[in-house]
């Protein structure tokens, strides 16, 4: 498939057409799938998992660079196209269903491997499917993903600008984000409306504590959760209208003002600052101040 064309031929001849529900956009040229595989530096006995098989345009030279595929399709028009024709070569195995429902702790395998992931997301579901890494954070060594830029930017952001928040910084306190390449909006069927990115997210190992990290989540959800408010006075509020005990759990003492603001001039931050401001480190260092305060 080197042009358009063939692209909406194949699935007009099959009567297929891009799903505007499940977000579908094609990649068009081999030679871009190729530079992507080749971007997402996986190793030759790698077990990879891909999301968004489509017609197999990533599947094909990604299968050649490794030593299985495991395709997972939510569009099940396409599913059985693959199963009709049979043209992904023998050591893909492809799967129908959604990823942000699939018990993927079954794709370890027998030694547990940490998964390996390649994606082309719609954006529709890239937030959750980042969420979802989050969860899989200890079972997860890395993922390369097309995203639209966007979203990318928004990963991949600095403190004290708008695409600077809560994903950015969850993510980035159990993984590093690598922007890999730029792609063009015309490398794609139909074509989107921004040009998108391919980007390696890489879990660190060994991961956070479990229980820092619960706390990490709840700090952070509290700090943007009005992004004009102070950090303080975000986290007041969290303290003592939070809806669950985990939300209430920021603060186990009488004075939640004192502690508070012990840990935030601890980290030589004025009380007037507000979430935006933090950097990833920061918020985790904050997190572990208000860990050992609460014992």
């Amino acid at each position: 498939m080197s042009r358009p064309a063939s692209v909406k031929t194949t699935l007009a001849d099959h009567r297929l057409a891009p799903s505007k529900r499940l977000g579908q956009n094609f990649l068009i040229h081999p030679s871009t799938a190729e530079a992507i595989v080749a971007a997402a530096g996986f190793a030759a006995n790698d077990r990879v998992i891909e999301v968004g098989v489509g017609l197999g345009a990533l599947t094909i030279p990604l299968a050649a660079a490794v030593a299985a595929v495991t395709g997972i399709e939510i569009d099940q028009g396409l599913v059985r196209y693959h199963e009709k024709h049979q043209l992904l070569p023998a050591n893909v195995t492809l799967l129908h269903g959604d990823i942000l429902r699939l018990d993927l702790s079954v794709l370890q395998g027998p030694s547990n491997e940490r998964l390996k992931i390649i994606a082309n997301l719609p954006y529709s579901i890239s937030n959750p499917f980042i969420f979802r890494l989050i969860e899989l954070r200890e079972s997860v060594d890395q993922v390369v993903v097309m995203l639209q830029k966007e979203v990318a930017d928004r990963l991949r952001a600095v403190p004290n600008t708008k695409s600077y928040g809560i994903p950015t910084v969850l993510l980035g306190c159990c993984a590093r984000v690598q922007r890999l390449m730029t792609l063009d909006r015309n490398q794609f069927h139909p074509r989107p409306k921004i040009d998108s990115e391919v980007i390696r997210i890489s879990f660190f190992q060994p991961q956070p504590d479990n229980h820092l990290f619960h706390t990490i989540q709840h700090l952070v959800r509290a700090a943007f959760a009005n992004r004009r408010k102070t950090l303080l006075n975000n986290l007041l509020a969290a303290a003592g209208g939070g809806k669950t005990a985990a939300d209430r759990s920021l603060t186990n003492r009488e004075d939640a003002r004192s502690r508070f603001s012990r840990a935030i001039d601890s980290l030589g931050l004025p009380l007037t600052v507000r979430g935006e401001a933090l950097s990833i480190e920061q918020f985790r260092i904050l997190a572990a101040a208000l860990d050992d305060g609460a014992r």
